[in-house]
């Protein structure tokens, strides 16, 4: 039987390690040596395969390689030393989560820059997010997803305490993020999936999707009762 590839080899039980080494040491050239050898790629890998999942593409650099170093920096200045195993994080998920909560902000923030220029015109029907000075734009079911799982996302510590419970919330919200790459469906096919992801049993996994699932009728119904949806869904 063929082994089961990693779905992130590049950030390795090793990684983790030596991230612990990192921030434990007060040696600065020992500290310097671990993160060139050992961290610098891990975090690079991560920051460029985040981008292209999720297509984070607004940007204010001139390449996609300037925005993977400015995420790699962020992580070695302020987030690495934040990183304590003993809570129960695991390395991968816990800079992953990092990454993508910046790059939502980031991202929202430049898409409203290059709104106002009247850049990326051709990307507006499939990207709305405001408000015309003489009609309201009306929202689809794809474009509320979209601004849930942004939401879900900067409120991941607000709505859950535990570590193991935001990592469940994260593989929901990225099987939401690539819908249109995937063709399971059934409740039951999904739960298996999801459960294979995080290593969780079912009824936890079916408290995590409750309280999504009721932050995303919150957020539905408000945009309803404002007339900005294009349809109700029931």
């Amino acid at each position: 039987m063929a082994r089961k590839k990693s779905k992130a080899n590049y950030f390795t039980k090793e990684t983790e390690e030596y991230i612990v080494k990192f921030n434990i040491s007060e040696d600065q050239e020992y500290r310097s040596d671990i993160f060139t050898k050992h961290i610098y790629l891990p975090f690079y890998k991560l920051a460029e395969n985040i981008i292209h999942t999720f297509k984070f593409y607004y940007t204010d650099v001139d390449r996609i390689e300037d925005l993977k170093h400015e995420i790699v920096s962020l992580l070695y200045e302020e987030k690495i030393m934040k990183f304590d195993p003993t809570n129960g994080a695991k390395a991968y998920s816990y800079f992953g989560t990092i990454v993508k909560r910046w790059l939502i902000n980031y991202n929202n923030k430049n898409y409203k820059k290059l709104k106002q220029i009247g850049q990326f015109s051709d990307m507006e029907e499939s990207y709305e997010h405001g408000i015309n000075s003489d009609k309201i734009n009306k929202k689809t079911l794809s474009s509320v997803l979209d601004k849930w799982i942004d939401s879900m996302y900067l409120r991941l510590d607000d709505l859950f305490e535990k570590e193991s419970d935001k990592k469940i919330a994260d593989a929901i919200l990225i099987i939401f993020r690539t819908r249109n790459d995937i063709d399971i469906f059934k409740k039951k096919a999904l739960y298996i999936y999801i459960r294979e992801m995080t290593d969780c049993d079912t009824p936890t996994l079916t408290k995590v999707v409750n309280v999504l699932k009721k932050e995303w009728y919150v957020i539905y119904q408000n945009m309803y009762d404002q007339g900005l949806l294009s349809n109700r869904v029931t």
